[in-house]
């Protein structure tokens, strides 16, 4: 893997594409700075060696040129992170970044304005993609969150840097815990998968049910396998055109030795709301009208004895519905668990948009070995994939 320790970059430009796709509030502030702070170590390492650096990234989903999805209401955030004063062109392409690009000096960073304001970054368009290429002299991609995706600035443009492509520090990371979780781990292996439905999981399950020793099954995903399995699961969320998929992939991870622990009781409620009435229930005999929302119990702490006796560990989706408070201990207890088995030498990767959120809403970002920064890359590359993005530093 070429990566930044590879190569110095003194009296070079480093074109580099983040993610700054970052929240705003309706004045504009930043509301959450996870993903600035997450490209600092890259940027700092290139100023270091006497380089300067081109900073180019998306913002929202803007129809054209949107003034509210300009990148200049997150210079002053940045500047403030990255401790360097962070200058600003007002096009990506074009005079105006060409001139910006070609007056920076060593140690001072620029960056573009959203690559988004032209349709052919998302198209991936070669001539545009040249045009951001010329900005540079070397090209890392330090944008895992879009690594997935071939557009201009996380694919294309790698083709004009054929001998100065490299990973960033973020993005090696990512693709070194995942691999971790795939390739390399210390056995047993634990997978814990949570969240509404089993077809959005089916080919990450497929891909990895060779790599691991236990599977944990929660949150909506549980009451398919349950009524698969003969249970009664009342009003609970259930995909009943996968019944017969449910079955199948316990008969996959049967053959291959994998234990799958599915709830054995949950916490059900009579309606979907945090002042619901709540009752603790078996898991195949949640009475009618009542749905179950959390893992139970008894659940609880059989998973707790399977993640503590894990040696690495994937969490992918919330085990209850996290974000109602009534809701939340089943998702919480796993988040403990993990810690502990974490804090004992485990390797532990969380990745996914939702057990990403509890992760940080519970506090247990530190307690485990990696937080993923991409939902969307990171089960294409669960699912065995390899990233456009990735692909293209490697070739």
């Amino acid at each position: 893997m070429k990566t930044l320790n590879d190569v110095s970059f003194k009296d070079k430009k480093a074109i580099i594409r983040v993610d700054f796709n970052v929240p705003l509030d309706a004045d504009f502030n930043v509301t959450d700075t996870n993903r600035i702070e997450a490209a600092k170590p890259t940027i700092d390492k290139i100023l270091k060696d006497g380089g300067s650096v081109i900073l180019m990234s998306h913002l929202g989903r803007p129809k054209g040129k949107q003034d509210k999805y300009s990148l200049k209401h997150i210079v002053a955030t940045a500047t403030k992170i990255l401790g360097t004063e962070v200058q600003f062109a007002t096009d990506c392409i074009g005079e105006v970044a060409e001139n910006a690009a070609k007056n920076l000096k060593p140690g001072q960073i620029l960056l573009l304005e959203n690559l988004r304001f032209y349709d052919e970054e998302e198209a991936g368009d070669v001539e545009f993609s040249k045009k951001l290429a010329g900005l540079g002299d070397i090209y890392v991609n330090d944008a895992f969150g879009t690594a997935h995706r071939a557009h201009a600035s996380t694919t294309i443009i790698a083709q004009f840097f054929p001998t100065a492509k490299y990973f960033g520090y973020l993005l090696q990371k990512e693709i070194e815990s995942v691999d971790k979780v795939l390739k390399s781990s210390v056995k047993p292996v634990t997978a814990i998968l949570g969240g509404s439905k089993v077809s959005s999981k089916i080919t990450v399950i497929e891909n990895i049910l060779d790599k691991i020793d236990n599977m944990i099954v929660g949150g909506g995903m549980t009451y398919t396998f349950v009524k698969a399995l003969g249970g009664k699961v009342g009003n609970s969320i259930c995909e009943n055109d996968k019944l017969d998929l449910a079955l199948e992939i316990l008969k996959k991870a049967e053959e291959k030795g994998v234990k799958v622990y599915i709830p054995v009781d949950v916490i059900a409620a009579d309606g979907f709301a945090n002042d619901a009435k709540t009752q603790v229930v078996n898991v195949n005999e949640i009475p009618d009208g009542w749905e179950g929302l959390d893992a139970g119990p008894k659940t609880l702490e059989i998973f707790n004895q399977v993640i503590l006796d894990s040696k690495t560990i994937l969490w992918n989706g919330p085990v209850g519905v996290f974000e109602m408070e009534s809701f939340a201990k089943g998702t919480i207890a796993v988040g403990n668990s993990i810690a502990e088995a974490t804090k004992n030498g485990a390797f532990s990767l969380v990745g996914g948009g939702d057990s990403v959120s509890a992760v940080k809403q519970f506090g247990f970002e530190h307690k485990v070995s990696y937080v993923s920064t991409g939902g969307g890359a990171m089960l294409e590359m669960l699912e065995g994939r390899t990233l456009p993005g990735v692909a293209a530093i490697l070739e």
